[in-house]
């Protein structure tokens, strides 16, 4: 700008409104926690500043929907908590089957004191209900109570594993098919014990059908256990239609989904039961030859919506279970569920091919694998690169894949 002549130099005085109160922060003090989620305070004050000195003003000169909080939260370092477990409480019952409970407490690893337990959230926890039995109950006699009062129930007895029947496909659900009883029209001779055999093989069928008639009157075996089975969105409800259990006798008749535990003997016909969820087993336990009941069951579009939508259902004799997809939105305290459920007579293998959930040493990772056993209600976690084999005890296995 050299060739350009410069003007000159001057300083014109001006005076603008006075600057607004505004709130003035000082730097927060130490934090309440030693580990995780604490509070710090900060003091919050009214300043103004005036002639370039800030001036202390009274709070409602000040906006009160701009004031900061006076505490914050802060962490220090993470804390480490763990699942506790009081002991298992006596049997409901003086006799025969009944449920023991035990309290949980999420406990800090460093003060080994109870805390809230949305800080165990992430942790997998041993089940706190389990079933229990406390001897057979005397025989009564005319004045015993109605059986037919609906009351919770012990996981059914195991029953030994049977080869895969041949394998159809159901047209709904698109999963292969247990083979279930077929009926025989006017044996003779020596069809008759076929037809019977066929018929009597009723137990231990899984069906998948929308709508069917079981017979269980008439099985050789003492304990007869059935399985139905539907999509995820549906519900179940069994009506009895005919019974001829001795309920002095000791026959009573159980039913048990993820979410209900029923057992009854008397009053049984036109009794109905909701599965609340998709898939039932009904256990029929007899004394007396050809005792049984017929039942005829439904499914229907569930009431309440029970389940993920990242959860799966499969049923048998195999399949894949690829860790469910979840969008970022979806991830905060969403946990993905695959129910596995087989016919009556076969047990579940589940084998990790591969499988990467973080560091191999970082037991409290919040990634991992929960396999649950339904008819024990165990559970086993696998963290890490573990590649596993897990076999059942029953015929339903769920998982969960966690974060």
């Amino acid at each position: 700008c050299q060739p350009v002549p410069k003007p000159e130099s001057r300083v014109e005085i001006c005076e603008l409104n006075p600057c607004p109160p505004r709130w003035k922060v000082t730097p927060a003090g130490p934090c309440s926690s030693s580990c995780g989620l604490g509070l710090a305070v900060q003091l919050v004050t009214c300043v103004q500043t005036l002639h370039g000195q800030e001036v202390l003003q009274e709070e409602h000169l000040c906006p009160v929907a701009e004031k900061p909080l006076t505490s914050v939260p802060c962490v220090i370092r993470t804390c480490s908590y763990e699942w506790s477990f009081s002991e298992w409480s006596e049997c409901s019952t003086s006799c025969g089957n009944g449920i023991q409970t035990r309290q949980d407490f999420c406990l800090s690893s460093l003060t080994h004191k109870p805390v809230n337990p949305l800080f165990c959230r992430h942790f997998p926890k041993a089940i706190v209900v389990r079933g229990c039995s406390a001897g057979p109950c005397p025989e009564q006699g005319g004045t015993q109570s109605p059986g037919a009062q609906l009351q919770p129930m012990t996981p059914a007895t195991h029953l030994p594993t049977a080869a895969a029947a041949p394998e159809h496909r159901h047209k709904d659900l698109g999963v292969p098919l247990s083979a279930e009883p077929q009926e025989q029209t006017k044996p003779s001779g020596g069809e008759e014990d076929t037809a019977k055999r066929s018929f009597l093989c009723v137990c231990g069928n899984l069906f998948l059908n929308a709508t069917g008639i079981i017979n269980m009157t008439g099985v050789e075996s003492r304990d007869c256990t059935v399985a139905i089975g539907r999509p995820l969105r549906e519900e179940i409800s069994v009506t009895i239609l005919e019974s001829s259990l001795n309920c002095t006798a000791g026959e009573i008749l159980l039913f048990s989904g993820r979410m209900m535990w029923r057992t009854g003997c008397r009053k049984l016909p036109l009794s109905l039961i909701n599965s609340r969820t998709n898939t039932l087993i009904v256990k029929q336990r007899v004394v007396l030859p050809g005792n049984g009941v017929i039942l005829q069951y439904n499914s229907r579009t569930a009431t309440k919506k029970y389940y993920q939508d990242c959860d799966q259902q499969l049923f048998g004799p195999q399949g894949e279970i690829v860790n469910p997809v979840q969008f970022p939105a979806e991830r905060q305290g969403l946990v993905c569920r695959t129910f596995i459920t087989v016919a009556p007579r076969q047990r579940i293998s589940i084998r990790a091919l591969n499988a990467d959930l973080g560091p191999e040493g970082n037991q409290t990772h919040f990634n991992y694998i929960l396999v649950r056993d339904v008819s024990t209600m165990k559970t086993v976690v696998f963290h890490g690169k573990q590649q596993f084999l897990w076999q059942s005890t029953g015929s339903q296995a769920e998982i969960e894949f966690h974060e």
